[in-house]
């Protein structure tokens, strides 16, 4: 299963530091908030807001299969800096401490974040990974 993407992009905030960033490289809110607006605009229900990890951004969305969580991370080290999406199936928490979050992660989902990225001009070099876990 394909959980994994990268990507460039030049549209998304790689350099400005905003003051509500945990840690100064976690850029992404206004990828994560891009993302929510596509997905909501096909239907799709998901968070109102992303939620800020210490590396980046995330968000819940749901597809018939139930509920996934979106990641996404910029690596400025790469050269030019690449997006990195992290796909999860939404877990409870004792399956979450068990790694339960990398199994499951149903098809539909990763179409419904492949499409919104596929489609978009702001994006290039979509590149899916297979899921090793």
């Amino acid at each position: 299963m394909r959980a994994e993407a990268s990507f460039r992009s030049s549209a998304f905030n790689t350099s400005d530091v905003r003051d509500y960033f945990i840690n100064s490289c976690c850029f992404g809110d206004d990828l994560a908030k891009w993302l929510i607006a596509r997905l909501r605009q096909a239907g799709v229900e998901t968070d109102n807001e992303p939620g800020q990890e210490d590396f980046g951004w995330y968000f819940n969305f749901n597809v018939p299969a139930g509920a996934h969580c979106c990641i996404v991370a910029y690596q400025e080290d790469e050269p030019d800096g690449v997006w990195h999406i992290t796909l999860e199936r939404k877990r409870g928490f004792i399956p979450s401490l068990l790694g339960g979050r990398g199994h499951g992660i149903d098809a539909q989902a990763v179409d419904t974040i492949n499409s919104a990225l596929e489609s978009a001009s702001e994006i290039r070099e979509l590149r899916w990974a297979d899921n090793l876990a």
